[in-house]
């Protein structure tokens, strides 16, 4: 199923290439947290589909590719190439190609802007007092193989911290572009987002290929959202179809903390997303939405973990696939209610659409509850378009191909009009519209 990379002079990847033969940069204190992540990856091993998280999706293909890190710099990357992908508008935009932060290409906040936005590197190398307290904290100690090799290797990414009751009104764009025009490419991106005690932020994650090179992104998320915070936070990955992306994010919520997670995924040949968050005192809320989109040979996978350590919390998720060719979809969402969380309510939500007969979901939702006053609930369904919606449109002189486009659409809608972040929409609108004009025979093939 998998591409294979363009011959080159190097061997395939070993186990050191995994194990983090080399560690990242930084201080003491980071690298004992790298070394810690390298023992890490030495107990649990690469993932195989003999591991029930992976059973669906074989990343063994990963290990036959000639991975090499990302050269920062190798390529000259522009203003012009990347003005595409910029969806903050007039707000703030973090710009790293392969890994590394492009100041020359950024708007961070100014001094005056009442908030920190900046590279991860950077702020390591200044007052790193917050990221002692939060960097591999909440995903580190029973970290999957790929978020403890991302804490070993990773070079940099962004720092996002909103202080006690500040409202940032423009959203925050991370924008991350691999560019490299050599092969096997690998880039670990880290980000870690702080919003403390009455809190207000927007933040849009990005992810995107300049060339149509394979590559790997593993990429690792930190929230830490303090009582009263709210945090929208919207991740699109659209990278070219021979990548391999991976990633993980990972909240923790306080009391009466807000999280609107989005988790739009249309690109990569193989796409695997964990999202998790950690509702850890009374009040908090977790609205997860996804959104993926998958034709040809891909294979996106989404892993979320709504964890209720405490009573009188709420968590809803809505994840919506749309797949087409012989595509394959994983979605596996875990609810834990543990013994003191009293009170909860919990909604789980999976809908799929197959529009071909060779595309292939798996689905399974789950829940674990030791709680004995909880209000949870989980539901999946898949399912293809209705033929009487489809002769009710045709019967009124649309055309079969545009009458499958409105009720694909109109799928696709209940999850994007989650979104309350209008240039997003609008990127959708136009993601959305390629991607349908992208698709040859999987929809046509309904008529016959």
């Amino acid at each position: 199923m998998m591409d294979t990379l363009a011959q080159t002079d190097r061997a395939p990847a070993n186990a050191a290439t995994f194990l983090g033969g080399e560690l990242g940069p930084g201080p003491a204190w980071l690298q004992s947290l790298r070394e810690q992540a390298r023992v890490r990856l030495g107990e649990i091993g690469f993932p195989t589909t003999e591991q029930e998280e992976w059973r669906s999706t074989n990343v063994a293909p990963l290990r036959q590719w000639p991975l090499h890190a990302a050269e920062p710099g190798a390529r000259q990357v522009g203003p012009a190439e990347i003005e595409p992908f910029r969806l903050a508008g007039d707000g703030y935009c973090l710009v790293f190609v392969d890994g590394r932060f492009r100041a020359d290409l950024s708007t961070p906040p100014g001094r005056d802007a009442g908030f920190q936005a900046g590279s991860l590197r950077a702020q390591w190398e200044g007052d790193a007092r917050e990221l002692q307290q939060h960097l591999a904290r909440h995903a580190g100690g029973d970290a999957n193989f790929f978020t403890a090799l991302n804490t070993a290797s990773f070079e940099d990414g962004a720092f996002v911290s909103v202080p006690a009751e500040a409202v940032v009104e423009q959203p925050v764009q991370l924008l991350y572009l691999a560019a490299s025009e050599r092969p096997g490419a690998a880039v670990h991106a880290r980000n870690l987002i702080v919003a403390h005690s009455g809190s207000s932020l927007k933040v849009i994650e990005t992810y995107a290929s300049l060339t149509e090179e394979p590559h790997l992104t593993n990429a690792v998320t930190e929230l830490a959202l303090g009582p009263g915070a709210r945090v929208e936070h919207c991740k699109l990955q659209n990278e070219n179809e021979r990548a391999f992306h991976i990633a993980a994010v990972q909240a923790a919520q306080s009391r009466d903390s807000h999280w609107l997670s989005h988790s739009i995924a249309t690109g990569a040949r193989l796409a695997r997303n964990q999202i998790q968050t950690r509702l850890g005192a009374e009040g908090a809320e977790a609205i997860l939405n996804g959104l993926y989109l998958a034709r040809g040979e891909q294979l996106i996978d989404h892993h979320t973990v709504v964890d209720h350590a405490q009573p009188h919390c709420d968590s809803h998720e809505f994840y919506y696939g749309i797949l087409a060719g012989r595509a394959h979809g994983v979605f596996n969402g875990k609810i834990f209610v543990r013994q003191d969380a009293q009170k909860t309510n919990a909604k789980q939500t999976n809908r799929n659409l197959v529009l071909s007969e060779h595309a292939l979901i798996n689905t399974k939702p789950q829940l674990e509850i030791f709680a004995d006053d909880v209000k949870c609930t989980h539901g999946a369904t898949v399912g293809q378009l209705n033929d009487e919606a489809l002769f009710y449109l045709r019967s009124r002189g649309i055309g079969a191909a545009l009458a499958r486009r409105m009720l694909v659409r109109a799928f696709a809608n209940d999850a994007v009009e989650r979104i309350t972040l209008a240039p997003v929409r609008a990127h959708l609108e136009q993601l959305l519209t390629g991607w349908f004009e992208g698709l040859d025979t999987s929809l046509s093939s309904h008529d016959r």
